[in-house]
Formats: C-alpha cells, structure tokens, sequence
C-alpha cells in the first residue's frame, strides 16, 4: 500500500509539473559577435525497486535541475553549469559501497543510486569552428553509443570528465581525442572517495564514411591511479561498423558491428585479454521495428571485460544487474519490438517498445536469468513523459529477482 501511495504522489506531481515547465527559450544575443545562451533543465522521477528474495525494496521520488549559462564570442565559448538533485521521498539506499558517516547510505532498502547532491557539473572553455576545435575542462562525454564512454545521464547525477578534447572533420573522417585527468562519477560530493577517480584516461576514436556504412575505430587507454580503481585500469583497441538500408520506400533495415580486445594496463594487478563482440539488427516498417542482437563480454584468467565509463543503463537490461561483468563474463541475447504511433498527434513522440534478454556466462556455461523491458513515452508541450518496467528473473543465487518501476517527466530550455 505504502508503494502505491508513493507513486500515485509522484504521478500527481509529474503532471502537475509538465504545464509548468513547457516553456522555451533560447540564446540572447547581445550582439553580433556575442551571445548568452541559459541552460536551464530537470527531471523529476519516481523509482520503485522490488527484491523480494532479498527482503527489500525502495521507493524514490527526486528532482534533478541544472542551471547555468554559456557565453558565445565568436568561435570561443565558456560554459558554467550546477547541478543538483534533491529527494523529496528517500526510502532508498544511495549507495551500493560502504560510506562512513553518510545519512545516503540507508542498508534497509534497495539501492537506487541518485544520491541527495549539489555540484558543479561542468565548466569548460572551448574553440571550435564549423565543429572543430578543442573542449577544456570539466565537460560532458559521450562518444558513439556510450557503450565505452557515457555521460550516464539516465541517473540524476550526471558523469563528467575533466578533460581537454579535440574534434575535427575532414569530408567523410572524423577525429576525436581526449585526455582526461579525472572521472567525476555519479555518486556526487557526499560519496567520499568515490565522488571522482584520477588517472591518466586516454580516448581515441576515427570514423569515416563509406558510402551507407560509416566505421569507426577506438582505443580507450585508462591508467588509474585511484586503489579502488586499479583493476579497471585496461587497454581496448576496437572497430564498430553500422549501417541503415532502404529495402523498400517503407521498409529500412539497420545493422550494427562491433569487435573489440580488451587487456591488464599499467598497475593492473591481473593479467588477461578478452574479446568484446557485437551483432545487432532490425527491420522498421510503417513505426513498427523487430530487432535483435548478441553482445558477449568476455573471461579469461578469472576476469572479465568492464567498461566502467559507459552509460551502463543502455546495455544488458534496465534492471542494472550487470553493471559490473561477472567474472566469467556475459553473453547477453536479445530481441525487440518497438513501435512509433506517428498518427496520435495529441501525444507528439509517442513510443512504446518491449526487449527480452537472456543471460548467460562467457565461460563456465553459467545461466545467470532473463529479464523484460518495457517502456512508453510522448511528449506534453516542451515537457518528455517516460513510464518503464524491467523484470528480472534469476536463474541460480549468483544474481537475485528484480523488479524496477519508473515514471518521470524531463523538461530543458
């Protein structure tokens, strides 16, 4: 009854908030040369967690903003942006680590990991022309399909880099490289240690246009110098290839590849080297898409690949049970359907979509479980609507059932 109550409040104040927040501006420009363009954004969601099995559940409703500004002189921009989260229900527990002292860390409930938090979330300069040019300072990263390196948005704090990062295009090749000092993590300023990771963190990515295909190449060299991070200090030299084809005037199919080798760097104390594989297709037809994939994490030696700067919510199911690979790896198989319903015209961008995974290890023949996704958004004015489900079933101790509901309403001037 408790949960219901919960989300019946929570529900009450999403659509309460949409008519309020479905305003929009954009930059001011002071003159020719000069212009100031606000940011101002926020998400309000409530999260229910339920692990049965385990004797706990959770019930969060908090609110995200981020405020601030971005100053345009010609090519040269400064960005200055904060950003806090506030919980107006905290029946959760905040983090998933030991926490001396902190009120966040509450042991009786699930974790659902958007700590109470204030921060500056990014501050950079940059010069770019025609988008060209180079990012300094604390900036938001996001690079292909955050698989490796994510901003992590779908949680209320936001992961950023410090970081200096140089793009540029030459007709069909692209360049991206970054050298990163520190990790600023999601779990924000009252995680102690964990608020951020310092290492040396190196990112490179080239892609170029062949025709319909665009490939790329990476290589992600993380040198950590923080203890609670030295395992995950690795070096992945990868490809990814994708593609969209018209079949038909209706009918598209798109196609996505990858292969990656992942290895011990630095004062990693283990020694292994892993394969990372990705094939994933679908076919869209009038809004309706069937898909599906396979990706495999790999083991070798007791370890497995990790990507632990990836927007991790993205990959291996919603419930989040594989934020960490296991030590004798993943393979995770999936199929989807989702659908567009381009012709309600009162819900702008209403979607909905189902995905199945199944779970099982890259060594050892382990079946972990399977789990559903399920979720459904539109648009009311500027304000995005997002209700989703995942259901995790376990198929022996090493993972527990879960059960994970969210609504949420998003709006950004």
């Amino acid at each position: 009854m408790k949960s219901i109550l919960t989300m019946t409040a929570a529900a009450s104040a999403l659509a309460l908030a949409a008519p309020a927040f479905a305003q929009t501006a954009g930059p001011v420009q002071v003159s020719d040369a000069f212009s100031i363009d606000p940011i101002i954004a926020g998400k309000l969601r409530y999260e229910h967690v339920d692990q049965a099995d385990l004797g706990l559940e959770a019930d969060a409703v908090t609110m995200r903003l981020r405020a601030g500004a971005e100053f345009r002189y010609r090519n040269l921009s400064v960005l200055a942006e904060g950003e806090g989260t506030l919980a107006i229900v905290d029946n959760y527990n905040a983090f998933p680590f030991p926490v001396p002292g902190s009120s966040q860390r509450r042991l009786g409930y699930s974790v659902v990991p958007d700590p109470q938090n204030v921060e500056l979330n990014r501050l950079q300069v940059a010069y770019k022309v025609n988008g060209n040019g180079v990012t300094a300072g604390r900036q938001r990263i996001n690079l292909d399909d955050q698989r490796w390196v994510g901003s992590v948005d779908w949680r209320q704090n936001e992961q950023t880099f410090d970081a200096v990062r140089s793009e540029g295009k030459l007709g069909p090749v692209t360049l991206d490289a970054t050298y990163a000092w520190s990790q600023r993590t999601l779990f924000g300023t009252d995680a102690g240690p964990r608020q951020a990771y310092d290492g040396n963190l190196i990112f490179l990515n080239g892609g170029v246009k062949a025709g319909p295909v665009q490939v790329k190449t990476f290589a992600y060299l993380l040198d950590f110098n923080d203890p609670l991070q030295l395992a995950n200090s690795t070096k992945t030299f990868g490809l990814r290839a994708s593609t969209v084809l018209p079949m038909t005037p209706k009918v598209k199919v798109d196609l996505t590849g990858s292969y990656a080798r992942q290895s011990d760097w630095k004062a990693n104390p283990r020694d292994y080297a892993v394969d990372y594989v990705l094939a994933d297709g679908g076919v869209t037809f009038a809004g309706l898409r069937l898909g599906g994939g396979w990706e495999k994490l790999g083991s070798d030696n007791g370890a497995a690949l990790q990507t632990p700067l990836a927007t991790l919510h993205k990959f291996n199911g919603t419930a989040d049970l594989f934020l960490t690979t296991p030590a004798q790896g993943l393979q995770d198989a999936y199929g989807a359907v989702g659908y567009a319903f381009t012709q309600v015209k009162a819900l702008p961008g209403l979607s909905a979509a189902v995905v199945y995974h199944q779970f099982d290890s890259d060594v050892g023949d382990i079946e972990y479980g399977t789990e559903w996704n399920a979720h459904i958004a539109f648009k009311l004015g500027q304000v995005g609507i997002l209700a989703k489900y995942a259901n995790y079933r376990a198929a022996n101790p090493r993972t527990t059932d879960t059960e994970k509901f969210w609504l949420q309403a998003e709006f950004a001037l």
